[in-house]
């Protein structure tokens, strides 16, 4: 059996000049995790067996999961470690685990909020048999996917309104010309005009006809 520990870092940008947004971010990150329990902006990653810890980012090809020295990754900043348990697997089956997980967790799927490197660390959590994340942690991410699932319903409603209405429209423009004249006359009138069928003929006298036939 070997302990399972997740370390857990506020997501800050290390690149000079943002020392006052990762200032602001961090402070922000503690008022909604311990005043307010709502979670915050987190980064994630699991630590077993081994001085090394395993997250996952996003990045255009190949495989997302990385590992670095655990509690030290330099893209982030430090926050806090847990303990999760023990896990059964042995470190065989660990390794095992981490190559499956490396070839379904591909960098250029990564999500922010549906497929982010708390989720990859819950699904590591849950195959080495131990808690997963307490639910401070991702509850941002959640909230914004959910919200980013009912939006992606909505428009899909929409579109499906929209296209039902075409279809409508095409069918009723199909019926109106194929419906035969005779039809559209019983529609409007309730029976057949018979007289728009009579054959046109020349009403009155024609010149010069009646004149002959008189002198006969």
């Amino acid at each position: 059996m070997a302990e399972v520990i997740v370390h857990v870092y506020d997501v800050t940008n290390e690149s000079p000049g943002y020392e006052t947004a990762n200032f602001a971010l961090v402070h922000l990150n503690t008022v909604c995790k311990e005043a307010v329990p709502i979670g915050g902006v987190f980064h994630t990653a699991v630590q077993v067996y081994g001085d090394e810890e395993w997250g996952y980012g996003e990045c255009k090809r190949g495989s997302g999961v990385y590992s670095c020295p655990a509690g030290k990754n330099m893209q982030y900043s430090y926050r806090e470690s847990i303990v999760l348990g023990r896990t059964n697997c042995s470190a065989a089956k660990v390794s095992q685990i981490l190559k499956e997980l490396s070839q379904e967790w591909q960098g250029d799927k990564y999500h922010m909020l549906a497929r982010n490197c708390n989720h990859f660390c819950n699904e590591l959590l849950q195959r080495l048999g131990v808690p997963k994340l307490p639910a401070w942690v991702n509850r941002f991410a959640n909230a914004g996917d959910i919200a980013y699932e009912a939006a992606k319903s909505l428009q899909k409603a929409k579109n499906d309104m929209i296209n039902a209405g075409k279809e409508a429209y095409k069918n009723a423009l199909e019926t109106a010309f194929k419906t035969p004249m005779s039809l559209i006359s019983l529609s409007k009138g309730g029976r057949v005009r018979t007289d728009q069928f009579k054959p046109k003929f020349i009403t009155g006298r024609i010149a010069g006809f009646d004149q002959g036939a008189g002198q006969k």
